[in-house]
């Protein structure tokens, strides 16, 4: 089984490669639209690779606990979804990107908060310079 830490990795590049095309998408388009265009997209290629890798699974059977965080998952992503585009409508990619990381901060400090994980020096020191890195980035605009 590939590690966890690959996939992070993947992540984070795609991350980079939607912003520089979400930025050239949204030029001609309204932020809302855009995002519902990347919804029904994201959906047609999740049904291809649920079907593809035989995962299918009626969502109802799924725990009520699990299916109810998962809509709220669903519910803040769109509403992160439609920041993003709408600030990249009007911004640079190159200042909407590092903002946005931002979340890595707020992760942080939600599951220290919420599920009770903890960090050691090292990560803290990251997650400072994470912070610091973005509004150095940001500072002077």
């Amino acid at each position: 089984m590939l590690d966890w830490k690959i996939f992070a990795v993947g992540s984070a590049f795609f991350a980079g490669i939607t912003a520089v095309l979400a930025k050239i998408g949204v030029k001609n388009v309204s932020s809302n639209l855009a995002t519902f265009i990347r919804t029904a997209v994201i959906i047609v290629f999740l049904v291809v690779v649920i079907g593809f890798r035989r995962e299918w699974k009626n969502p109802f059977l799924i725990d009520r606990r699990s299916l109810i965080f998962l809509i709220l998952s669903a519910i803040t992503t769109g509403l992160s979804w439609l920041c993003y585009f709408r600030a990249l409508q009007s911004g640079p990619a190159s200042l909407v990107a590092p903002i946005d990381k931002l979340s890595l901060v707020f992760v942080v400090v939600l599951s220290l908060l919420f599920l009770g994980e903890r960090l050691g020096i090292y990560q803290w020191l990251g997650v400072c310079l994470i912070a610091g890195g973005v509004f150095v980035i940001i500072l002077n605009k």
